[in-house]
């Protein structure tokens, strides 16, 4: 017996079957896709920019200027020249295909837009809660001062204490002299 037939023999498969599975220590070679690939990010950014566009009155002159001289081209230019006649096919198709296109990107500006107010939202939010942990913090910190403050002595009141001490030995004095005055 042979060393292939003995492989086959203890595990019931050949040395070709085991070298052609796919090996778990390297990446999968990536697949080819049909569909081209783009970056959502670009073209996230651009969408935004047509859509500032779109929102702008540059852009309603600009497209009222020429539907206006698509029109007059097409009626009153001569007849071989003309490319849209009367009922403006053409130009309704044109403004369908613009306002078809113009609509997703606008959508997708506006989710973006959405998007960055959620994590402006997320991010005051969070602001907001440490200012109010903060505002706690300090107010506990003013209370635990006030209540320190009520123990602590005054001025004034060490005074009105100094006061007392000086009168009492001011008096034990005037005492003592009567007393020292009277043994004499």
């Amino acid at each position: 017996m042979t060393g292939e037939d003995r492989s086959r023999a203890s595990n019931g498969s050949t040395a070709l079957t085991r070298t052609a599975r796919a090996r778990l220590d390297l990446p999968k070679a990536p697949r080819r896709r049909l569909l081209p690939e783009y970056d959502p990010e670009a073209f996230g950014r651009f969408s935004e920019r047509i859509a500032r566009f779109l929102g702008t009155g540059r852009f309603i002159v600009w497209m009222t200027l020429i539907i206006i001289l698509w029109v007059v081209w097409n009626i009153f230019a001569p007849e071989p020249l003309r490319f849209d006649e009367y009922p403006f096919i053409f130009l309704t198709l044109m403004l369908s295909l613009q306002a078809s296109y113009a609509a997703p990107l606008i959508l997708l500006a506006q989710n973006r837009q959405d998007d960055r107010d959620r994590v402006t939202h997320e991010q005051d939010r969070k602001q907001n809660e440490r200012s109010i942990a903060d505002t706690e913090y300090l107010t506990r910190e003013i209370a635990a001062l006030r209540m320190g403050l009520g123990e602590v002595a005054t001025r004034d009141w060490i005074r009105s204490e100094l006061e007392v001490l000086v009168k009492d030995l001011d008096e034990r004095r005037a005492l003592q002299t009567a007393e020292s005055d009277e043994d004499r």
